[in-house]
């Protein structure tokens, strides 16, 4: 066994280090209401965002956890980067990109990146999305910090 392995040979969900990416669109309730879209359905920046994560995604060699849907659209997304650190300026300037793109919508987008360990397995559900590991939790923590002070910026915790 290689060192790696003897360390997670216990463990169902092996650690490895890497990159979480929270990415939330602000006050998008209002946004559908305002416009009168179907919330179920996916529309314009919901669609552009569910391609925007999935270029991430592929382009990273990372791992959607939670909230990609083709079905409804992608209004939330948690992103896993295993090994993910050395890419970190890339990965920052691929989140302001995709920021910026949605921005063009009328719409802001909150984000939050975290250097941490992670998983690089798909969660079950939200609950274990969202606290499936610390640094998801401490990752959901700021964002929700950030939309309340009114959203709209990207955040990197070490």
């Amino acid at each position: 066994m290689m060192w790696n392995e003897e360390l997670n040979a216990q463990s169902d969900n092996p650690f490895v280090p890497g990159l979480i990416i929270v990415l939330d669109l602000d006050r998008f309730g209002e946004y559908v209401k305002q416009r009168g879209l179907d919330e179920y359905k996916p529309n314009t920046v919901t669609g552009e965002l569910t391609n925007l994560v999935e270029e991430l995604a592929v382009k990273h060699r990372g791992v959607v956890i939670y909230g990609l849907s083709r079905n409804r659209g992608t209004e939330e997304a948690i992103i896993e980067i295993p090994y993910g650190s050395d890419d970190l300026n890339q990965v920052v300037k691929d989140v302001e990109e995709i920021k910026k793109k949605i921005e063009e919508y009328g719409v802001s987008l909150s984000a939050v990146i975290v250097k941490d360990y992670v998983t690089g397995k798909p969660a079950r559900d939200r609950r274990e999305a969202y606290h499936g590991t610390p640094g998801r939790s401490k990752a959901i923590k700021a964002l929700r910090n950030i939309k309340r002070r009114g959203g709209g910026r990207i955040l990197l915790l070490g």
